[in-house]
């Protein structure tokens, strides 16, 4: 367990639906949105691990349970601490030295130091930065909240070495601009420099290309693993776009309705998916050759995604899903090893793997 970063189990979050007066009168049960519902992953230190699956599918809400941004309903995210944080939490926290469970309950000191550790990308980069803030005051803000800097002078200097890691050179022309002054790609490397200033180990990006210009897209995808490379980062990367995926991310995690389908290195995920569900994803991507521009691929699968308040019982797919069988409608399919690090939670490969 040294090398692993991050290790979540069973985590799970349920929002609770809001009840009409006939509900409540006639004793009816209350229901839940089962947005992420007991998914197991692990972060290797110094790994891009990624989340995919369409929008609904939970990714999102795995990423906000992992930052401590909203509280899970249950679960462990064992968390390894890096060193300048780890004297910040108590021992009677701390599990095997070094780990602390993030959903549990911390005092706030705890979780205040978890903020300079851990930190989160969002996907929309102008709702993401105050308006009514320059850039210099909204990258002085996490260096104010946690004491960083002893004088204005020094948290500028900070300041300009976060924005010239980005490439927003000069960082004097900057720092006095509001985030409507600057491009959509220039406000995302104002919130990738946010998110790096504090030095963080771990770094939750939400769909961080997603709303920009294809043009420039590369080019901020470079520059993370730029940063990668030279602050020693784990990211958990999430996206719906495969080839995104395919691009920075070692493993991939594909995620339908709550659950994680497949988990595996991301060129076997890819280029030999084995769920009917990851197929389709690999179907619906767009065909890069010229001479197989008129061709379309078939996609696997129809209709549309179920309401995360309804699952389907069984397997989740088995409704959209050719390939169903009578167990699929029954019986949720366990998680399998199909190939070494290539896992699949399908009845067709656990019925082939099974002794006959």
């Amino acid at each position: 367990m040294s090398n692993v970063k991050l290790e979540v189990n069973d985590l799970r979050k349920y929002f609770p639906i809001r009840r009409g007066l006939t509900e409540v009168l006639s004793g009816k049960p209350p229901r839940y949105v089962r947005a992420v519902d007991g998914i197991s992953f692990e972060v290797i230190d110094g790994e891009i691990f990624c989340l995919v699956g369409e929008s609904g599918c939970g990714k999102t809400t795995a990423g906000r349970l992992i930052a401590r941004l909203i509280e899970a309903t249950g679960g462990k995210a064992m968390y390894r601490v890096s060193k300048n944080v780890k004297e910040m939490i108590p021992e009677g926290l701390l599990v095997n030295g070094d780990y602390v469970n993030l959903l549990g309950k911390l005092p706030g000191s705890v979780d205040k130091a978890l903020r300079l550790d851990i930190q989160i990308i969002f996907q929309d980069p102008y709702g993401s930065l105050n308006p009514r803030m320059t850039i210099g005051s909204i990258l002085e803000e996490p260096l104010i909240i946690h004491s960083i800097g002893s004088t204005k002078e020094e948290r500028q200097e900070i300041i300009y070495r976060a924005l010239s890691e980005v490439k927003l050179n000069p960082p004097e022309e900057f720092v006095e601009r509001y985030p409507h002054m600057i491009s959509g790609g220039q406000r995302q490397r104002v919130a990738i420099a946010r998110a790096m200033i504090l030095n963080p180990s771990l770094v939750v990006a939400d769909e961080p290309v997603s709303m920009l210009d294809v043009s420039i897209r590369a080019e901020i995808l470079q520059l993370m693993l730029d940063l990668k490379a030279l602050r020693n980062l784990s990211y958990i990367f999430i996206t719906h776009d495969l080839a995104v995926a395919n691009y920075i991310c070692g493993r991939i995690a594909v995620m339908y309705l709550g659950k994680i389908v497949e988990l595996g290195p991301s060129d076997k995920v890819i280029n030999n998916p084995k769920h009917p569900y990851t197929i389709a994803l690999v179907s619906a991507v767009p065909e890069p050759d010229p001479s197989n521009r008129t061709k379309i691929r078939e996609v696997p699968i129809k209709g549309e995604i179920p309401s995360a308040a309804a699952i389907p019982s069984g397997c989740r797919l088995h409704p959209r899903c050719p390939y169903a069988m009578d167990i699929c409608k029954v019986k949720e399919p366990p998680m399998i090893e199909v190939e070494p690090g290539h896992q699949v939670a399908c009845w067709l490969h656990t019925k082939e793997s099974a002794p006959s």
